[in-house]
C-alpha cells in the first residue's frame, strides 16, 4: 500500500532512487495523472510537500458533470442550479443549463488516490539537476530531481506542483508575474446559493464570492491584479454577510497559459497556467489535462511511443487551446474597464436563456466531461470500466 502519513524528524530517511515516472505535485493535477497510470506495470513515485488532502488551496466547486465522470461523487458537498450575480446596481439570478457542486477537498484526495497504485513520498521538492547524456533508463535520458530527502530520477517527470514552476529554467515571482490572488475564510453554517460579487467595493478588478459546501460557506474575494490586497476585502465580505472571518486559505492563480513540456518535463496543472482567466476555475482544467498527460506517458510506459513524441504531442495539446485562454484572458482584461452601470447591464443581459446557454454552453466545452467519460482510467471498485 503507498504510505499515506506525513513523515517528520528521524523518519524523514532519504527516497534516493531511480524510478519510471516521478510526479512532483499531489494535488488535482498530480494524482490524476498518477491514477491514469495505474495498472500500467511503471513505478511511479508521487511526491508531495504534505500529505495527500492536507492542504487545500482552492475553493472546491468544478461543474457536477466531471464529479459523475472521475468518480469522485463521494466528495460533493452540495449542487447548485442556479448563480446568483450581484452587483451595486442590481442582482441576476441565472437558471444553469448545467449544475455546479462544491466538493470537500481531502475526500476528493483520498477517492482519487485510492485509484493509484504509485508510492507517495512527502518530501519538498527544490529543482532539477542536469544529469549526463550517458545516463539513460529504458525510455531516454533520466532526469533528477533534488528533494530535501534525497536525489530522485526517472525518464519521465512531471512537475504538477502549481504556479512555482519549480523544475522549470525560469519561475514567476509575484507581484510581477501573470497572476491573480485570492482569499478565502471558511465560516461554519449552511448557505443556500452560489453567490458572485461584482462590486468594486470588494475589489477594484475580480470578484467575490460565496460558495456554500454543506455545513460551512467558503468566502472569499480574488483580484486580477496581483498587487491589490484582498484581505481586508474578504474580512469584509464576511462581514456584510454576517459571518465570521475564520479559518483562512489563499494562493496565486495563474491566468496565462504556459508551455506543457520544457527540457524534458511535462507540466500540468497550475505549473503549466491551466487555470481558465475571468472566472479562475481550475479544478476541471487540471482534470482534463491530466489525463491527457496520463494518457501521453502511459504510451511511452507501455512502448507505444518514445518519450519524445510523449513531449511534442502532449505540448501541441496544451498549445491548441492557447486561443481560447487568450480570449479568456482578454476579457479578464475588459471587464473591469467597463462603468459599474454598463457591468450591470452587461450581466443582466448575459442572463437570457438563449444567451446563457449558449454562453455557458461554449464556456464547457473548454474542458468538457466527456474528455473524462471518455478517457479517465477509473478503478474497478467505483463501479465504472477502466478506459481502453
Amino acid at each position: 500500500m503507498p504510505t499515506r502519513s506525513t513523515k517528520r524528524g528521524a523518519d524523514r530517511t532519504s527516497i534516493a532512487g531511480e524510478y519510471d515516472v516521478i510526479v512532483c505535485g499531489a494535488s488535482f493535477a498530480g494524482l490524476t495523472v498518477a491514477r491514469q497510470l495505474s495498472g500500467s506495470g511503471a513505478s511511479v513515485l508521487l511526491l508531495d510537500r504534505y500529505d495527500v488532502g492536507e492542504r487545500q488551496t482552492s475553493a472546491c466547486g468544478i461543474p457536477t458533470a466531471w464529479l459523475q465522470a472521475m468518480g469522485l461523487e463521494g466528495s460533493a458537498r452540495q449542487e447548485f442550479g442556479t448563480l446568483v450575480v450581484h452587483t451595486p446596481h442590481g442582482t441576476s439570478r441565472y437558471d444553469l443549463p448545467w449544475t455546479f457542486s462544491t466538493f470537500d477537498y481531502r475526500e476528493l484526495c483520498r477517492i482519487l488516490f485510492e485509484g493509484c497504485d504509485a508510492e507517495f513520498e512527502t518530501a519538498k521538492v527544490e529543482g532539477k539537476r542536469p544529469t549526463p547524456v550517458s545516463i539513460r533508463g529504458p525510455v531516454g535520458r533520466l532526469v533528477a530531481v533534488a528533494t530535501d530527502r534525497g536525489e530522485v530520477s526517472a525518464p519521465l517527470v512531471v512537475d504538477a506542483l502549481g504556479w512555482r514552476r519549480v523544475l522549470a529554467a525560469a519561475g514567476y515571482q509575484p507581484p510581477d508575474a501573470p497572476l491573480s490572488r485570492g482569499l478565502e475564510v471558511h465560516p461554519p453554517g449552511p448557505g443556500q446559493d452560489l453567490e458572485i460579487w461584482i462590486d468594486r467595493r470588494y475589489v477594484p478588478a475580480g470578484y467575490g464570492w460565496a460558495f456554500p459546501a454543506g455545513e460551512e460557506t467558503r468566502i472569499g474575494v480574488g483580484s486580477f491584479d496581483p498587487g491589490f490586497h484582498v484581505k481586508d476585502t474578504t474580512v469584509l465580505l464576511a462581514e456584510d454577510l454576517e459571518r465570521d472571518a475564520v479559518r483562512y486559505q489563499g494562493n496565486w492563480i495563474p491566468h496565462k497559459l504556459r508551455r506543457g513540456a520544457e527540457d524534458g518535463v511535462f507540466f500540468c496543472g497550475d505549473s503549466a497556467g491551466h487555470c481558465l482567466p475571468l472566472t479562475a476555475e481550475g479544478i476541471r482544467t487540471a482534470f482534463y489535462f491530466a489525463i491527457a498527460l496520463g494518457e501521453e506517458l502511459r504510451g511511452v510506459v507501455e512502448g507505444r511511443k518514445t518519450r519524445e513524441e510523449a513531449l511534442r504531442d502532449y505540448a501541441t495539446f496544451n498549445d491548441d487551446h492557447e486561443r481560447k485562454f487568450d480570449w479568456m484572458l482578454r476579457a479578464q482584461r475588459t471587464v473591469p474597464r467597463f462603468p459599474a452601470r454598463a457591468q450591470r447591464a452587461l450581466i443582466a443581459a448575459a442572463g437570457r436563456k438563449r444567451f446563457l446557454d449558449w454562453s455557458f454552453g461554449h464556456y464547457l466545452e473548454i474542458a468538457h466531461p466527456r474528455f473524462a467519460e471518455q478517457h479517465a482510467r477509473l478503478p474497478e471498485a467505483a463501479g465504472a470500466p477502466v478506459a481502453a
